[in-house]
């Protein structure tokens, strides 16, 4: 029952921030025209479940007018509309309510934005700030989206009934946070990471598309190429089971991955995000119509 349409408007961002799913930086490639994102709404109202369209990125502000017109489009078409920002571009409260009024106006229903120390640091100066003031005057349904840098707690390792570390901040280690985030964190056997703990690879409750033409129902990881199949076909075909990838997870998660191709692996992992990434990653010249775009693994 798929829910909601997510557009990755673009790769594209002003930031690199250490935990990025998608390796975004400023030299990301890939962004959606209007005319595509027109041609994209219109397939997805052949998808009679859809009721929500998000906008995020990469940074979507930084193609702020295609942006604006993609959320008019989707509002006409009857869907519900959601954004999600870093905030760069709230340096003070009245310029942010200048960027957000014609939001505002949309009557846009969830307007997220990423507050943490990968975004600002320790810096006094806090955009976020500037955005949920301007967004809480503009009566803006407004949420947060917050990572600090995993670490396990002082002293003691908490732990989980299986005896399992406790790693808090909450990332998940795929993309740039597995070459940036993962020294001095506890690991576990790989034999035990046997279920997707996040996504729900059967039922599709929503999707991501990028501008490549990549349907993603985890980062990186695809059901398919909706510039070459029509969308509304690739959602109704979809059979997670037979899938290469979504098949071995479902069975026994990133272990069973591992298990199915022979992936060549080490002992430990942070956790099944860990494991998953680095076997796909492996895997990526043998399926890369279902492992794609290349530089969501870091690759060019």
């Amino acid at each position: 029952m798929l829910k909601g349409i997510h557009f990755l408007l673009t790769y594209a961002c002003n930031y690199t921030c250490d935990h990025c799913f998608l390796y975004c930086s400023p030299n990301s490639k890939g962004t959606f025209t209007l005319a595509q994102i027109k041609d994209v709404l219109v397939a997805v109202k052949k998808i009679d479940t859809v009721e929500w369209v998000y906008f995020e990125g990469g940074e979507p502000f930084l193609y702020y007018p295609i942006m604006i017109e993609g959320c008019k489009l989707a509002n006409k078409m009857g869907f519900e509309i959601g954004i999600v920002t870093n905030s760069y571009w709230a340096t003070s409260v009245e310029d942010a309510i200048l960027w957000l009024k014609p939001f505002s106006e949309l009557g846009v229903c969830d307007f997220s934005i990423s507050d943490d120390t990968f975004h600002f640091g320790d810096e006094e100066l806090n955009l976020a700030k500037n955005a949920r003031e301007a967004a809480n005057i503009l009566n803006l349904s407004l949420s947060s989206i917050s990572i600090n840098k995993p670490t396990v707690e002082e002293g003691i390792v908490k732990e989980h009934e299986r005896g399992e570390p406790v790693i808090k901040g909450g990332a998940m280690f795929r993309g740039r946070a597995v070459e940036t985030l993962t020294e001095g964190l506890p690991k576990r056997a790989w034999e035990g990471l046997n279920k997707c703990p996040y996504e729900d690879l059967e039922g599709l409750g929503r999707v991501h598309l990028d501008p490549f033409g990549n349907v993603h129902i985890c980062q990186g990881l695809s059901i398919g190429n909706f510039w070459e199949t029509p969308l509304s076909e690739l959602i109704e075909n979809y059979d997670a089971k037979s899938h290469p990838i979504c098949g071995p997870l479902i069975q026994g998660g990133p272990a069973q991955l591992i298990r199915y191709y022979q992936v060549e692996h080490e002992d430990e992992y942070i956790d099944e995000c860990h494991l998953c990434y680095l076997a796909r990653l492996r895997l990526i010249e043998k399926f890369p119509q279902f492992l794609a775009p290349k530089q969501v693994y870091g690759l060019k």
